[in-house]
């Protein structure tokens, strides 16, 4: 089909000479407005019918839509991840009153302690910093049943099941 032909199905083969002079094929069509359409002087009634049916030369036909595939190749997955930072309260008093290899034994038997606990809630100790554990819940791989939240009040509030201290008179 040329653009005369075009032109002849909208019962508009009157502007096939204005079209053909201004060197206006079917390939061009999608890319004409309605000022490039006035000012070949074609009338308003003309412009819309050829506006109309130039957006439909645009459509594509509808195609099948194919139904979504899950794939587990390379997709990211989103996950919880609980972030836990624990440290022993009043070791700054402790370190007053106890000496240094004793203070050790005491964050030493406190680490055990919490990683025993940690782990029983499928937990990961990421790092120990002095007193402190940094713990992640749900990490390295997701845990479904993790309660997290059930650490922090069960969580052991002396290390004297752990160990009593010596102390140094």
């Amino acid at each position: 089909m040329d653009i005369a032909d075009w032109l002849r199905e909208l019962s508009l083969e009157r502007y096939a000479e204005t079209f053909r002079d201004n060197a206006i094929e079917l390939e061009v069509l999608p890319e004409l407005s309605e000022a490039d359409l006035e000012k070949l002087g074609v009338l308003l009634g003309h412009r819309k019918i050829m506006l109309k049916a130039i957006a439909a030369l645009g459509e594509p036909a509808p195609q099948p839509v194919a139904e979504p595939t899950p794939s587990r190749g390379n997709a990211a997955e989103r996950r919880q991840l609980t972030v836990m930072f624990c440290d022993l309260v009043g070791s700054t008093a402790l370190a007053t009153r106890l000496d240094p290899e004793d203070l050790r034994e005491v964050i030493g038997a406190y680490h055990r302690c919490v990683a025993d606990t940690v782990a029983r809630f499928a937990g990961f100790v990421a790092k120990y910093m002095g007193d402190g554990v940094l713990i992640y819940f749900g990490y390295p791989r997701h845990m479904r049943t993790m309660r997290s939240g059930r650490f922090g009040p069960g969580s052991p509030s002396s290390t004297r099941s752990a160990g009593s201290p010596r102390r140094s008179g």
